[in-house]
């Protein structure tokens, strides 16, 4: 793989891209990623390489840092515009289209946030996808996906974990959520391990207070941000734990919340849960270093 892929730059760039959706810099990563999305539905997959294809090609042809379009920071918010659209809406001309330029909007936001140093992880995609479900909903109407309209088989086991993965990339089978494991697994070890308990904690939190409806926790919907949230903060501190528990914390919290105005989710309790967390690790940080200096000036004058 390696050796294909630096004889092919963009087709690494592109699976790097795949692979950074959960925030891993791994072409084999981002390989495993796309046999599940494929396994799931061939127009996601398509959807995925599509509009990951289009987002590198953009950060190209704009001349964007090559260090950052390699490492495929360009392609993962693209690659979530291109899996979403085949999900919400039929298979039709103009969704394609949609991929395309959604792709491009999401890379150019990227773009912005990157160059502001603002951390906002998959935020272009979540703010470019609610305009396309609201242009797609109420004014150009698209009928919904063959995938939408399925009904799920509920399993109530603790595959719902596995199935948190497969949800970042709206899979709902426990195969595809499994392939979504080993892949961060090979890239992370400790992220996918982190990622994999914080799943289970939010199910079960998400299920004693009634955050969410059972099915949907069942299939995999009350876990997924949680996943992306242990992913960010994982590592082999105490206070790593710490941090990917606040992180899950707020993440459900902003999910119930806007479940109550009926908001489509997508990512964004992980996105705003993330970054409230590295607010206050901030602070947290920052007043210790406080203290500690108050109390060594404390120690030499004593």
């Amino acid at each position: 793989m390696k050796s294909l892929t630096q004889k092919i730059p963009i087709l690494d760039a592109v699976l790097k891209g795949i692979g950074q959706i959960m925030l891993q810099e791994n072409a084999w990563t981002g390989l495993l990623f796309l046999v599940g999305i494929f396994c799931g539905s061939l127009q996601m997959g398509i959807g995925a390489i599509l509009a990951t294809l289009c987002g590198t090609l953009t950060a190209k042809i704009l001349n964007y840092k090559e260090d950052e379009i390699a490492s495929g920071l360009y392609g993962f918010s693209a690659a979530l515009v291109g899996v979403a659209l085949p999900f919400y809406f039929q298979s039709v001309a103009v969704i394609w289209i949609a991929i395309v330029i959604g792709a491009i909007l999401a890379t150019m936001l990227q773009h912005f946030f990157i160059v502001k140093k603002i951390p906002v992880f998959t935020f272009p995609f979540v703010f470019v996808t609610w305009i396309l479900l609201y242009i797609f909903h109420q004014v150009y109407q698209v009928g919904p996906s063959d995938v939408l309209m399925m009904e799920a088989t509920l399993n109530p086991d603790f595959a719902y974990a596995l199935r948190g993965f497969g949800q970042v990339i709206f899979q709902g089978g426990t195969f595809a959520g499994l392939l979504f494991f080993i892949a961060v697994f090979i890239s992370s070890p400790i992220s996918a391990l982190y990622a994999m308990a914080a799943g289970v904690i939010a199910a079960i939190i998400s299920n004693c207070l009634s955050l969410s409806p059972q099915e949907s926790i069942h299939m995999g919907l009350g876990s997924y941000n949680a996943v992306l949230c242990a992913i960010v903060f994982a590592g082999t501190k105490v206070m790593d734990g710490f941090w990917v528990l606040i992180s899950v914390l707020l993440a459900l919290a902003i999910a119930w919340v806007m479940a109550q105005y009926h908001f489509t989710l997508l990512t964004f309790p992980f996105v705003a849960g993330t970054c409230l967390t590295l607010v206050i690790k901030n602070i947290h940080t920052k007043f210790f270093k406080i203290e500690k200096a108050v109390q060594s000036g404390a120690n030499q004058r004593h």
